[in-house]
C-alpha cells in the first residue's frame, strides 16, 4: 500500500537555490505538521499613578499665589479674506506603516500630519515668539522656576466629541512612561524630563520639569500634549492593536477614508472648538486633505502638472530652474514662490555609525570627512542655490557656535588620516585596503549609504565619483523612505543620509548623542555615539537656568560633536519654494517669518511656532482656471521671490 509523502522546499534567499528534498516516511516527526500556538490572550494594562522622584513633585493644593498671564495681544497672521471648502490635494512618497504615533515605526513622513493635529497647551507666535493660547488660556509659573500650571479651555474636545480634560494629561504621563508602548524615548523623557503631572480640577493642572530653565524656554521644554484616556486601553496587545485605529485628535483635522497603500483623507472636524479662537481663525480652511501615495517624484511632479496634485516644493534647482517651466507657468495657470524665512536649519548630512568596525575609528571618519566633496555637489548639481552646513545645530540665535566651519574636500589630509588607520594600499579598483600580520587583506574602505529619497540620487552619484579619490567607495542603497528611516532607526545602516528637523528655542543634544541613546533600536542617536565627558556636558546643559551658561554649554557641545566627526553637515536651505495652482490662495503677505512652508495645511509648519494653515482652495478661481486652460486662454504669470526676513 502506497504512502502519501510530504516533499520540503527550502528556499535559500542568499544564493536564489531552490533545493527539493527527497520524500519521507509521513511517519517521521520531522514532517508532522506542528500543533497550533494558541493565540497569546490579551492582558490589559492598569496604569500606576504618577510616581515621583524623591525630592520632586508638585504641591497637592494649587498654589494661591500664582500669576496667572495669557497673551491676546499679539496680531493676527492669517487672512480675513480666506474661504472656507474644497479639497488639499498633496501626496507621499511611501505609505506609512503605522497611524500610531509612538512606538516602532511611528516617525514616518505622515506622523506629521498626525502629530500637527495634536495640540499643546500653548504655542509660540510665528512672528513675535511669545506664547499664545492653544489647548489652553492661561498658565502661570511656580516658584521653583520648573513648574508651570495650566487653565483648559473649556471648549476644547477631542474630534470624537469628548471633553478635553485634566485627566487627559495626567493620563497622557502614565501612557508614556509605560512599557507597553516601546517607545524608550519617550519612556525616559516623561520620566527623567517630565518629573509630575497633577490634576487641580477638570480644567487646572500643573507640570514639573526636571530643571528649571528661562522663562521664554519653559513651554518649549515642559509643555506636552494631552492623550485621549478614553480611547486608550493599554495591554500587551496595544502596538498591533492600535496599529491602524487612529486617535482622535485636538487640532482642526482627523483621520478620515483610508485606502491602504494608497490614500489617507484627514477630514476637518465639524463645528471644531477652536473655529472663532483669535489665533486659529480664518486657519485651517480646506473641508479635506487627501495624502496620496505616489511612489516617484518624477511622477507626482506629473501629477501636479496636470492639476492632480494642488501644490509642489520646488527646492530642489532642478524643479525650480528647470521643471517649473513651460504652459503651465507661463500662462499663469501655476505661480511660482521663493520664500525666506528664519528658522532653526534642518540637521542635514551623512550620519556615520560607529557601531560598524571601521566607522568606530575616528580617523576613518575624520578621513571620510575629508574626501567627500560637498562644494562640487551645491556648484554642480544644487547651482549655487543651497549654501554649506557649518554645525550640526544652526538657527538658534547665541546659541550657534559660529566659529565652527565644516572640513572640507582635501585628499591629502584624507590620506593622512587614512594612513593612521593602517590603509596605505589600494585594490585593482582604486580603494583602499588594510593587510593583516599575514598579508591578507582584512578591510577595504567601502560603505553602505543609506538614503530614502530618489531625487537626491544625483548628489550622492557625485560624491561617489569624488571619494574614488581618495580611495573611499560610497555603495548607494536607496529604500522606501519608510524603510530608509526604519533601517537607521534600528541602526543598522553604515552611512544615513538623512536630515533631522530642528525646533524649539534651543539645540538639542541629549537625543542625537548621549550614550544612553546609543546602541539600542528606536532612538536617535543614529550614530550611536557615546562619550562620558560629553554626556556629563548634555546633562548640565539640561539642567542649567543661567542663559549665559548654556549657551557657553551649546558652543562646547557642538565643538565636541564636531571633532568627533560621527556627522558630516551637507547643505543648508534658509527658505522654501513651492509651485501652487492659481486656485490655492495665500495671504497677500505670503507668511511669516517661521513659515518653513507657505502651502500647508497644518497649524505648526516649523515644529514649534503657529504659522501654518493659511492657504485656502477658491473654488471659483479654480473653474475659471480649468476653464480658461481648455480654451487656451491665459493668465499673468506669477514669480515671486520675498526676501524679507533674509540675513
Amino acid at each position: 500500500m502506497l504512502r502519501s509523502c510530504k516533499s520540503v522546499l527550502f528556499f535559500i534567499a542568499t544564493f536564489g537555490l531552490l533545493i527539493l528534498l527527497g520524500c519521507a516516511d509521513e511517519s517521521d516527526p520531522a514532517l508532522v505538521d506542528e500543533p497550533e500556538v494558541p493565540e497569546e490572550p490579551t492582558v490589559y494594562v492598569q496604569l500606576p499613578p504618577v510616581q515621583v522622584a524623591e525630592g520632586d513633585g508638585l504641591p497637592e493644593i494649587l498654589p494661591a499665589n500664582l500669576k496667572w498671564v495669557t497673551n491676546d495681544e499679539d496680531p493676527t497672521f492669517a487672512s480675513p479674506e480666506a474661504k472656507r471648502g474644497g479639497v488639499f490635494r498633496t501626496w507621499m512618497l511611501s505609505y506609512p506603516l503605522t497611524l500610531r504615533l509612538v512606538g516602532p515605526d511611528s516617525n514616518g513622513s505622515f506622523a506629521g500630519y498626525l502629530r500637527y493635529n495634536q495640540f499643546s497647551p500653548v504655542t509660540y507666535h510665528p512672528e513675535t515668539r511669545r506664547p499664545i493660547p492653544s489647548i489652553c488660556t492661561h498658565w502661570a509659573f511656580g516658584e521653583d522656576g520648573r513648574s508651570i500650571f495650566y487653565r483648559i479651555n473649556p471648549a476644547a474636545k477631542w474630534s470624537d466629541g469628548e471633553a478635553v480634560t485634566a485627566d487627559d494629561f495626567v493620563f497622557a504621563v502614565q501612557f508614556m512612561r509605560s512599557k507597553e508602548i516601546v517607545a524608550p524615548w519617550y519612556n525616559n523623557y516623561y520620566t527623567e524630563r517630565v518629573r509630575d503631572v497633577k490634576k487641580y480640577d477638570e480644567l487646572t493642572f500643573g507640570v514639573q520639569g526636571a530643571d528649571s530653565k528661562p522663562a521664554n524656554e519653559m513651554h518649549a521644554n515642559y509643555s506636552f500634549g494631552p492623550k485621549p484616556k478614553h480611547f486608550h486601553q493599554l495591554s500587551n496587545k496595544w502596538l498591533e492593536e492600535y496599529n491602524w485605529r487612529p486617535q482622535p485628535t485636538t487640532g482642526p483635522y482627523h483621520v478620515g477614508a483610508i485606502d491602504k497603500g494608497n490614500y489617507i483623507d484627514l477630514d476637518r472636524t465639524q463645528d471644531w472648538w477652536g473655529d472663532d479662537l483669535k489665533y486659529f481663525k480664518n486657519r485651517f480652511n480646506p473641508d479635506k486633505v487627501r495624502v496620496t501615495v505616489i511612489r516617484d517624484e518624477n511622477t507626482a511632479w506629473n501629477y501636479f502638472l496636470a492639476g492632480e496634485l494642488d501644490v509642489y516644493g520646488i527646492v530642489q534647482p532642478e524643479y525650480w530652474h528647470e521643471k517649473a517651466q513651460g504652459e503651465q507657468f507661463d500662462r499663469g495657470y501655476v505661480s511660482k514662490y521663493w520664500y525666506y524665512n528664519k528658522l532653526p536649519v534642518p540637521s542635514y548630512g551623512m550620519y556615520l555609525n560607529t557601531a560598524v568596525p571601521l566607522l568606530g575609528d575616528r580617523n576613518i571618519r575624520l578621513g571620510i570627512a575629508h574626501s567627500m566633496n560637498m562644494q562640487k555637489v551645491i556648484e554642480a548639481v544644487l547651482r549655487n542655490d543651497y549654501e554649506r552646513l557649518q554645525a550640526f545645530n544652526l538657527g538658534f540665535g547665541d546659541y550657534d557656535n559660529r566659529y565652527i566651519s565644516p572640513r572640507t574636500f582635501d585628499l591629502k589630509r584624507a590620506e593622512e588620516h587614512f594612513e593612521k588607520a593602517g590603509f596605505v594600499e589600494r585594490d585593482n579598483q582604486g580603494i583602499l585596503i588594510r593587510r593583516n600580520d599575514d598579508g591578507d587583506v582584512e578591510a577595504r574602505m567601502s560603505f553602505r549609504v543609506t538614503f530614502g529619497t530618489p531625487a537626491h540620487k544625483q548628489r550622492l552619484v557625485v560624491l561617489k565619483e569624488e571619494a574614488k579619490k581618495a580611495g573611499v567607495e560610497l555603495q548607494l542603497h536607496l529604500l522606501d523612505s519608510s524603510a530608509s528611516f526604519k533601517q537607521m532607526q534600528e541602526k543598522k545602516h553604515e552611512i544615513a543620509w538623512m536630515g533631522w528637523s530642528s525646533s524649539g528655542l534651543s539645540p538639542r543634544y541629549w537625543e542625537h548623542f548621549h550614550s544612553v541613546n546609543a546602541n539600542k533600536p528606536q532612538t536617535n542617536n543614529i550614530t550611536n555615539h557615546a562619550n562620558p565627558d560629553m554626556d556629563e556636558l548634555i546633562m548640565e546643559f539640561r539642567a542649567s537656568s543661567d542663559l549665559d551658561r548654556r549657551i557657553e554649554l551649546a558652543h562646547q557641545l557642538e565643538r565636541m560633536v564636531f571633532d568627533s566627526a560621527v556627522f558630516i553637515p551637507t547643505f543648508a536651505v534658509p527658505y522654501t519654494r513651492e509651485a501652487a495652482w492659481r486656485w490655492v490662495v495665500i495671504p497677500e503677505w505670503l507668511g511669516t517669518e517661521t513659515s518653513g512652508s507657505l502651502h500647508n495645511t497644518q497649524a505648526l509648519s516649523s515644529g514649534l511656532f503657529s504659522s501654518g494653515g493659511l492657504l485656502w482652495i477658491d473654488e471659483d478661481l479654480k473653474q475659471e482656471t480649468l476653464a480658461a486652460k481648455d480654451a487656451g486662454e491665459m493668465f499673468a504669470s506669477v514669480q515671486i521671490l520675498n526676501t524679507d526676513h533674509k540675513d
